[in-house]
């Protein structure tokens, strides 16, 4: 039986040894740590813009989430939602620190969201050469998909879950006693955590595609436990978003279509490799 050539992975990936893949992916790794430092340090120098414009973007009214938001709750008579003129709020700074530090790690996590299709590139550097030929030639658009996704989640958490999440924890109160007034870092947090959330749940198809490859999922195993998944889910949107239902159901359909596409990709990602174990045996 002829063996296909094209099928078969890098012959130099089988002569390498742990230690070689281990050198290997630390080389990755520091390809990609000094790229989110040379991103930090550039956002790290445009504070201004990171922080005026993008970080207390969502605390302003004009926000352009709260005036959709406002148009939607006035049309079905509950303007009282989202229709306001300042957040009841302040943020203050209480540490000598308090100011530097969310700096150095707001700069991190936009050189992190900046150089996330790099980070791609090098884990696709690092895993494509164990991959077949024809592995390679079907993912070759992983790069954009995953970068797409993730860019399309960040949007999502910063324009969607940041000012739910934000309207509601700084309006709610337990007594009139009380004054809203949080810490920098707090805020931060609270943005950062939504968008990076946001950005990874959106990579749900590209972890099914790896998973489905490597024979840990499959499209049968996605469609049996659906209804545990749609439950996750909804855990999960209650989770990250505020405690009502309206943002609950907002954040929980753009998960529950990624789940079924999903389901899509694992059924394509089997009847690709059948119809390789098909032409192999063929040849």
């Amino acid at each position: 039986m002829k063996k296909n050539k094209s099928a078969n992975a890098n012959p130099k990936v089988k002569d390498m040894s742990f230690l070689d893949h281990l050198e290997e992916l630390r080389w990755h790794l520091i390809r990609v740590v000094i790229a989110v430092i040379i991103l930090g340090l550039i956002a790290f120098i445009f504070k201004g813009f990171i922080f005026d414009v993008i970080i207390f973007g969502p605390k302003d009214a004009n926000f352009p989430t709260y005036k959709i938001f406002c148009k939607a709750a006035q049309a079905i008579g509950r303007p009282d939602s989202f229709c306001f003129e300042e957040l009841p709020f302040k943020l203050q700074s209480r540490k000598m620190a308090d100011q530097f530090s969310p700096h150095i790690w707001t700069s991190i996590t936009a050189g992190i969201v900046i150089g996330f299709p790099y980070l791609v590139y090098e884990f696709w550097k690092f895993i494509s050469p164990g991959l077949h030929d024809s592995e390679r030639k079907t993912a070759r658009g992983f790069i954009i998909v995953a970068s797409l996704l993730f860019f399309i989640g960040v949007l999502f958490g910063y324009y969607i879950i940041t000012p739910l999440s934000i309207n509601f924890l700084g309006t709610y109160t337990v007594s009139s006693h009380v004054l809203n007034e949080f810490d920098l870092g707090s805020y931060i947090s609270v943005v950062r955590t939504s968008v990076l959330a946001s950005g990874l749940i959106f990579e749900l198809p590209i972890i099914i595609y790896f998973l489905t490859k490597i024979g840990l999922v499959t499209p049968e195993t996605l469609r049996k436990y659906r209804k545990i998944s749609i439950v996750l889910v909804l855990l999960l949107s209650a989770i990250i978003t505020p405690p009502d239902v309206a943002s609950q159901v907002i954040v929980a359909i753009p998960i529950l279509i990624l789940y079924e596409i999903s389901i899509y990709i694992s059924a394509a990602v089997i009847a690709q490799q059948k119809k390789e174990e098909r032409r192999f045996k063929a040849t």
